[in-house]
């Protein structure tokens, strides 16, 4: 019975998917989302500041509300997997957005270099995942039958 868990089949690939997305999905809502969502006007601007390093300045405050955004709303999204693909693309956009915040800093600079972007190149890496594989059978998500 046990061994079954550690197999390949549908039931272990789907339990191993609700447990990312519930590890993955709460961890960035509570730690990271919820203070970006409530911050309020100033902090989205700041946040949205990062944005420029793709050579799109304008509207710093509607794309930090949209890092916000993601960080919480799609995250809980991915949680209850629904809306499920399109929450794990802006996921991993927001932390692509991130990696290049970091990788842009001078060098000696906090939060400057590799291993400061590390974190969300890594989270990118589990969205980009999700995105591809879907939410498995352990979600909300409408399907036809």
């Amino acid at each position: 019975m046990i061994g079954r868990f550690f197999s390949s089949d549908e039931i272990s690939r789907d339990l191993g998917l609700l447990l990312v997305r519930l590890g993955v999905g709460s961890s960035m809502a509570i730690f990271h989302g919820y203070g970006k969502i409530t911050a309020g006007v100033e902090k989205w601007s700041s946040i949205g500041g990062s944005m420029a390093n793709l050579n799109v300045g304008f509207y710093p405050v509607f794309w930090g509300f949209m890092a916000g955004f993601a960080e919480f709303v799609c995250s809980i999204l991915l949680v209850i997997g629904i809306l499920f693909r399109p929450a794990a693309f802006l996921l991993a956009f927001t932390m692509f957005v991130a990696a290049m915040n970091h990788l842009s800093r001078p060098a000696g600079e906090p939060g400057a270099g590799w291993s400061a972007a590390s974190h969300a190149l890594e989270l990118m890496s589990v969205y980009l995942c999700l995105m591809f594989t879907g939410p498995g059978k352990y979600s909300f998500t409408l399907r036809g039958r």
